[in-house]
């Protein structure tokens, strides 16, 4: 009896043998990313999000935003002709969770940040029919009616300096303040607005 056959005919030695390729594989896959500066430093420029802009990437999430929109464009060229320059990994070394959402029923957004104004971004929020006629997006009028409230927003901030987020004291303390006043539309604003914008492309 052959060693393939051995192996093949004893069904325990086969899964354990399997596992191993897989898990091997999937080392030799994985764990040089975790050396590559590409991947785990920063692109220059790059700051965490204020703590306005973390608050709307809460509402962002909390509204399902990403089940319609990708936060990823692939470097090809009927992407980055509509969208911008490619997604690379370092833009995305201060965003925990990864939205790059994997379902396009409307755009990518990852380069959406500056492309539009803050008021066109509050008509577009509120009824997106009024600015893209064709749109199939649902209206968030109660955003433009909702105060931004966030008691944790200094704890949030906190917790991630401990992976990694460069916030200083002062940030994390001043916080509250910045929320004062504003809307759930406006830190959602913000938040939009700070997409894809950090990454400088040579010409």
């Amino acid at each position: 009896m052959t060693l393939q056959e051995k192996v093949e005919t004893k069904l325990g030695l086969l899964i354990v043998l399997s596992l191993v390729v897989v898990l091997w594989g999937g080392l030799a896959q994985i764990v040089p990313l975790f050396f590559q500066k590409s991947t785990t430093q920063p692109i220059d420029g790059l700051k965490p999000y204020t703590a306005l802009q973390l608050a709307g990437r809460d509402i962002y999430i909390r509204e399902g935003c990403v089940g319609c929109h990708s936060q990823m464009i692939r470097p090809f060229r009927a992407e980055t002709e509509r969208y911008g320059h490619y997604s690379v990994a370092s833009e995305f070394v201060y965003d925990r969770p990864f939205l790059w959402g994997s379902k396009r029923t409307g755009p990518d957004l990852h380069r959406v940040g500056g492309r539009y104004s803050d008021d066109w971004h509050r008509v577009h929020l509120i009824n997106p029919r009024d600015v893209v006629p064709e749109s199939i997006m649902p209206s968030y009028p109660w955003l433009d009616e909702n105060q931004l409230n966030d008691p944790l927003i200094s704890d949030k901030m906190r917790a991630l300096t401990i992976v990694g987020h460069p916030y200083t004291d002062d940030e994390i303390n001043a916080a509250p303040a910045q929320l004062e006043g504003k809307k759930e539309i406006d830190a959602l604003i913000a938040y939009l607005q700070s997409l894809g914008t950090n990454l400088k492309v040579r010409r």
